[in-house]
């Protein structure tokens, strides 16, 4: 693989940024225990770490196309892990530590918008040929699903030391992290000209104007993707706490089982697309039929066998359709403005990340026999998205233009998708 110690560098981000919120996952039931709060409250220190991602990861982009991905990615990685070491101190010290850990969470949110949704365009940067693009993509997206198999397992594995370990960690993981990147990753020097934010206002509604359809397709698929397998694996947590009575590391090992085929049915997605974007569609409905098909049958009072085949059927669907929705992300636009769109597709999966789990809570008091009929009609709803509103245009334009250039040419495009036809 081309560069490869610069992609190793670049997936340790994704794999520290998702091992410091999904192995809480698995502690959350205990954090309720030890801070005396509700399942509704523990679920808020997933979404607190995952709100404020939302609102600053389009400035980041913005922010990495004007100074560089490197500069935005140090500084950012530096903060995610200032706001673990405050959580950590406050489980350890404070009386009143469920304020304050939610206030290093808030912190290390501020991080990881800075951190993870700049890899993506930082992989397209460094590559011209598209496959090596989605090969790439497919190796940072199996760090990141990676980082969801080993977190439920490391999350338990932490907690048997003390409930609050798996803050103490964050710090120290991230700090790997920072030296890799620093050290590691050389992004090819930027000769685009500086945007001001008039400009980069602009420039964005412009890309919206001429590749609505499929961007809105894709922001939704993935807020969606997030949106399920953090509800399920919320809910498959309390219910190995609470129903089936099993904690410690047993919990941890049957979390990741889901996870671990997502994880492998992204990294072979991966390698196998190339940058066919026809293929990534179906692919992409094809995984979500997946996720339909499995949630339907779950109902809370099964057998957890039968329970947990059943969210591994649906995290491969997942795992199909996460590199080729990173892939037509970068595929479909240029470098100049891949940071931009790509940190709002970001953004967009943090929505997801941060409605799921209190969402379920929610539904747990409410409705807690229809939770995976929610969720299964949330994956026809990205099934039919991919059908509806992703529509590829195998040929690549070869003469295409910069998006300065296209504030004077707005009626030309250089989507590698199908425009919206114009009436007569």
């Amino acid at each position: 693989m081309k560069k490869k110690f610069d992609l190793i560098a670049l997936a340790s981000i994704p794999l520290i940024v998702t091992l410091g919120n999904s192995m809480f996952i698995p502690v959350l039931p205990t954090m309720e225990r030890e801070l005396d709060i509700t399942a509704f409250q523990s679920s808020l220190i997933i979404t607190v770490y995952s709100i404020v991602a939302i609102i600053l990861i389009p400035i980041s982009g913005y922010l990495s196309d004007k100074f560089g991905r490197k500069k935005v990615i140090i500084p950012s990685l530096i903060l995610t892990g200032i706001g673990g070491a405050i959580a950590a101190f406050a489980s350890w010290k404070l009386s009143n530590a469920y304020t304050f850990i939610l206030l290093g969470r808030f912190i290390q949110g501020i991080g990881a918008s800075g951190a993870f949704p700049v890899v993506i365009p930082t992989v397209g940067d460094m590559f011209d040929d598209e496959k090596d693009v989605s090969r790439g993509l497919g190796f940072i997206e199996t760090s990141n699903t990676m980082g969801k198999v080993l977190s439920p397992i490391l999350g338990s594995l932490f907690a048997l030391i003390t409930w609050f370990f798996p803050f103490v960690v964050v710090p120290a993981i991230t700090l790997i992290s920072i030296l890799l990147v620093g050290f590691l990753v050389k992004p090819p020097k930027e000769q685009e000209e500086q945007k001001n934010f008039t400009e980069f206002f602009e420039n964005f509604k412009i890309i919206f104007k001429n590749n609505a359809r499929w961007l809105i397709g894709v922001f939704l698929i993935g807020c969606i993707s997030m949106f399920v397998l953090f509800g399920f694996q919320f809910h498959l947590s309390n219910l190995l706490e609470n129903q089936y009575r099993i904690n410690g590391i047993s919990r941890g090992l049957i979390l990741a089982v889901p996870l671990l085929f997502l994880c492998s049915a992204a990294f072979l997605t991966g390698k196998k697309i190339g940058s066919s974007r026809n293929l990534m569609k179906w692919l992409t409905f094809s995984g979500y039929v997946l996720v339909f098909g499995s949630l339907i049958f779950i109902q809370p009072e099964q057998k957890l066998m039968f329970i947990l085949s059943l969210m591994t059927i649906a995290g491969i669907g997942i795992g199909i359709s996460l590199p080729c929705l990173d892939s037509l992300i970068t595929e479909g636009i240029e470098k100049a403005e891949r940071g931009t769109i790509t940190s709002i597709y970001s953004s967009m999966r943090y929505i997801g990340v941060a409605a799921g789990p209190p969402a379920i809570a929610l539904m747990m008091n409410s409705i807690p026999n229809f939770i995976y009929v929610v969720l299964s009609c949330f994956g026809g709803l990205a099934a039919l998205a991919s059908i509806f509103l992703i529509r590829p245009n195998e040929r690549k334009q070869e003469d295409t233009h910069g998006l300065a250039q296209k504030i004077t040419l707005q009626h030309n495009t250089s989507s590698l998708f199908k425009p919206k036809q114009e009436k007569d």
